[in-house]
């Protein structure tokens, strides 16, 4: 996986999403990372992204 970073492989596929977001009326685009994944933090910072919130998920087995 590590060969396809830095390629601008997720800006590419962003500015898509984000275009056809846009054509089918949409005003806001989201997106998520884990809370300790500093990599994937920084690259949506990058991308123009604003941290919204942190949340912390639960489970439990039943």
């Amino acid at each position: 996986m590590d060969n396809y970073r830095q390629q601008g492989y997720a800006r590419q596929l962003v500015a898509h999403c984000e275009q056809w977001a846009k054509h089918m009326g949409c005003s806001e685009f989201a997106s998520d990372c884990e809370w300790d994944n500093t990599e994937s933090l920084q690259v949506h910072l990058q991308l123009g992204f604003t941290e919204a919130n942190r949340i912390i998920c639960f489970t439990k087995k039943l």
